[in-house]
Order: C-alpha cells, then structure tokens, then sequence
C-alpha cells in the first residue's frame, strides 16, 4: 500500500534529518550529495530522466548524459538536506552563502509598488527565490505542488508558510481562484514554469512540444504585469547565486501562446547554463 511505503520515506527523510542537524550546513550538504548519488540511480524515474536528456538533445552520447544525471542526482541530494537549514537562511544567519544579483530589481518592486509575476524553475534549493523576495518585503505569494507523501507534505507546507513566504497557493483549480484573489489585492507571484501541467498548451520546449503553464501569459494580458525571470544557481557546492533579471514588458497583444513561448525560450537558458542543475524527472514532453 503506498500509505505504507509514504510512512518508511517519511520516517527515512526525517531520521537524515536528525543526523544532519547535528553536523551542521556544510557537512549535512555534503552527505546529501553522497546519498543523493547512491540512492538516485535505484529510482524508477532513471528511464524518464534518460528520455528527458534525449528530448532535449542537450548531450550527444550517453556517456554525457550519465555524468549529468549523477551530478542531478547529487545535487537533488543537497537540495534535499538543505530544507532543515531554511530557518537559518531566514533568519540572515547563512547569508555569506549566498550572492544575489540583481537586489535594486526587489528594491525599485518596492519603492513603486509594482506587481510583478517572478519566474523560475526547480534550479538547485529554489526556495531561497521566494524567500529572497519576501525579505526584501515585496507583498508576494508562492504557487506550489503538494508532496505525494501526505507525512512529509505536512512539514514542508509548515517550512515554506514559515520560513519562505506566509502566502502559499496550492497548485489547482481553488489555487487559481486564490492567486486571483491575491492579485486583487496588489501582491505579486512567484511560480515555476518549468512542470508538465495538466492544463496549458503545447508549447516548444528545446524544439519539442511540451504541456507549459499559461498563468503568467494570462496575469499579463489581464493584469499587464511584467515577468521577472529569477535563476538560482549552486557555485562551490555550499554557495549560490540568485539573479534577478530586468523586468520584462510584454505587449498585450502577444497571445498566451507566444508569450509562453518566450517564457521558455528563458527556461531554456537558464537549464543550458548548468544541465546537472535542473531536476529532469518531471514529465515535460509526456
């Protein structure tokens, strides 16, 4: 039964968790790429992540696309055992980990009050987007897809409405009513572009259609918002980068279709800077 094998994740994740707490930022890190490069390789989304890499055309031989995949793999292991540090990262306390780029982009946000759509995609610990945002005391809320395992759903919702951004919308047809709601009330968003969504168009992803979101496109034509494309990067295994780039003004009379399209034409470039950075398990080209 899967509430059976949710439960044994749940209670393999949290007792990493203990041991990581204890050892600290960096070492936890560390061990997370290691199990992230041993346990990897056992899950069944290998194949799919395979297909991915050969959807993309992004390496020739299989030989490139097995170093990206353990790269991923050790990244998602980081990622993963970064989450207990979110507190300290919140509270300013892990701030010579991180570069950012861009901080007068937030800061102009703020002073004109501007509503603005950020974009990004799951790029190493992509949490710290949202969060960086909500630091700089931008009125913002987060769109995100529940965990499958409903025991550890429970803790990340408690860590993001904590410690990345109070105002969290769950992915779906009532997400899309409150991020109406939310815009009415002057906030801005920050959502990943880069997920296979159930409802979207078909639109190129690396000369390949692929099922893409169209809530930007839309919060443009109806709001006439700019997007802010944001990219967080892992420099020296510990530290990161987040970038915030130049507003971007479409013209309303672009459809959802275009503009989306422009939008991950931006994906792809953020995914060409480092392949082994973006987590090709999702189902992009399904």
């Amino acid at each position: 039964m899967k509430i059976i094998k949710y439960f044994f994740e749940f209670i393999f994740i949290i007792t990493f968790f203990s041991i990581f707490k204890i050892i600290g930022y960096k070492n936890a890190s560390n061990l997370g790429e290691l199990i992230g490069k041993t346990l990897g390789p056992l899950f069944r989304s290998r194949n799919k992540i395979q297909k991915n890499l050969e959807y993309s055309k992004i390496s020739e031989t299989k030989e490139d696309r097995e170093i990206i995949i353990n790269k991923m793999w050790g990244n998602y292991g980081r990622i993963l055992s970064e989450y207990l540090f979110l507190k300290k990262f919140r509270q300013n306390k892990l701030d010579k980990y991180i570069e950012v780029e861009g901080s007068n982009i937030l800061k102009e946000i703020k002073k004109n009050n501007e509503q603005v759509v950020f974009v990004s995609g799951h790029f190493n610990n992509f949490e710290l987007m949202a969060m960086e945002i909500d630091k700089a005391e931008i009125k913002l809320c987060a769109i995100y897809r529940p965990l499958n395992n409903p025991f550890l759903n429970i803790i990340m919702e408690w860590i993001r409405k904590n410690y990345i951004c109070k105002s969290q919308i769950k992915k779906g047809k009532s997400g899309t009513r409150d991020l109406i709601n939310y815009f009415k009330k002057n906030f801005s968003v920050a959502l990943m572009i880069d997920q296979r969504v159930s409802e979207g168009e078909m639109v190129d992803l690396f000369n390949q259609p692929a099922k893409t979101t169209t809530i930007p496109a839309q919060l443009v034509k109806k709001y006439n918002c700019k997007i802010v494309p944001v990219y967080v990067e892992r420099i020296k295994n510990i530290h990161f980068k987040i970038t915030f780039e130049k507003p971007i003004k479409f013209e309303k009379t672009m459809s959802t279709k275009q503009i989306s399209q422009e939008l991950n034409k931006i994906l792809e470039k953020m995914i060409l800077k480092n392949p082994d950075q973006w987590i090709w398990s999702h189902d992009r080209w399904k």
